[in-house]
């Protein structure tokens, strides 16, 4: 497995899927602060805890200038259902074939992501990795450090 990049360091080059189905480069994520969530599986009990989270407090990320992506390797069908059951308000990636998780360290021996975040400074560069995440409180624990950069 790869080893997960670390504070201060670049996302490796790797691209999502959107919805819509277009690619996303990990390179264009600069310009703001962003938060990229992986998680194992869309519409499971603490996957859906902690989407949820993210909709509820997504008020509080705009107004401090913080985007949020979720990141599994569900089709882009799987994220639209999910988001529209739950009324998600931020945007879902799929990680095709699992290479961006696996260029990551985030790819668990079952095929799913971990549940890992990246908190991205607006230069592009990790300024925080969360490896283990509490899905309850995740969501307010990134905000309050987010703040700081």
């Amino acid at each position: 497995m790869t080893t997960m990049p670390e504070q201060g360091q670049r996302l490796p080059d790797v691209d999502f899927i959107t919805e819509n189905g277009e690619r996303l480069a990990a390179g264009d994520l600069g310009g703001q602060k962003t938060v990229l969530y992986f998680y194992p599986k869309d519409d499971t009990p603490g996957c859906t805890k902690e989407a949820c989270a993210f909709r509820d407090r997504m008020g509080d990320y705009e107004g401090a200038g913080i985007r949020v992506y979720g990141v599994s390797l569900d089709s882009p069908e799987s994220h639209r259902q999910f988001r529209e059951k739950h009324n998600l308000n931020f945007p879902l990636l799929t990680d095709e074939g699992g290479r961006a998780s696996e260029a990551l360290g985030v790819l668990g021996d079952r095929g799913y992501a971990n549940r890992v975040t990246f908190l991205l400074a607006p230069d592009g560069k990790i300024a925080k990795v969360y490896p283990e995440v509490s899905p309850e409180t995740h969501a307010d624990d990134i905000l309050r450090d987010a703040a700081s950069l």
